[in-house]
């Protein structure tokens, strides 16, 4: 009788077991989009290529700082790489620009890292978003998230509160930026991963880098 007793008990503790493991495993699974992403990104760890704008809708009615200039991305950033990786969108002469993409407790987050040319941060930097789930191992979103929001409105960016930024990626193909929002907004640059460039300068504030947040 002493047996029986302990046979509840047994099959309520293998059933834990069994539940564990099975969330484990379902968390891998939604995480693998993740982490196949950013792994396809860093295989082009310190290697740089230009990009050409294929979508920038509407057209503003001023000008465009991005007509007319060179647009060069960075794989840098790549101490962690499975974790963080870091690269500058450069535009001409200008380095101000970015990104960090790195993994989360529920996928990727991407900021925006701006700095003006003595390495100090704008006043509008770092933000971004976590990805949407579930994302794939070639195209992950990023809504805006509540203190990109917040740091929009106070710096009177009431249009860029609704942003989603997106990547995608075709290894060795070509890469794709782009921010969409719901009023028709539509900015995408394609690089062509499929020749690599010459390396670009550091970006600004190179040397005082953060971390992801």
């Amino acid at each position: 009788m002493t047996v029986y007793k302990f046979l509840p008990l047994a099959a309520a503790s293998l059933l834990a077991a069994c539940g564990g493991q099975r969330d484990s495993v379902a968390h891998d699974v939604a995480m693998a989009p993740a982490d196949a992403f950013l792994a396809a990104v860093a295989a082009h760890c310190g290697k740089a290529f230009e990009g050409h704008i294929a979508v920038n809708e509407p057209k503003g009615a001023g000008p465009d700082p991005f007509d007319g200039k060179r647009l060069v991305m960075h794989v840098r950033g790549c101490d962690d790489a499975s974790h963080t990786l870091r690269i500058p969108f450069h535009v001409g002469d200008d380095h101000s620009r970015t990104w960090v993409l790195g993994r989360t407790d529920t996928g990727l987050r991407l900021k925006h890292d701006h700095r003006h040319a003595d390495g100090s941060p704008d006043a509008v930097t770092m933000y971004g978003g976590d990805s949407a789930p579930p994302g794939t191992a070639q195209r992950q979103s990023f809504p805006v998230d509540a203190d990109s929001v917040a740091m929009f409105r106070k710096a009177g960016m009431e249009a860029s509160v609704t942003n989603t930024w997106a990547m995608e990626i075709e290894p060795d193909k070509t890469f794709v930026y782009e921010l969409t929002r719901p009023g028709g907004r539509r900015f995408q640059v394609v690089f062509d991963l499929a020749h690599p460039v010459a390396l670009p300068p550091a970006p600004w504030g190179a040397d005082t880098e953060p971390t992801n947040r």
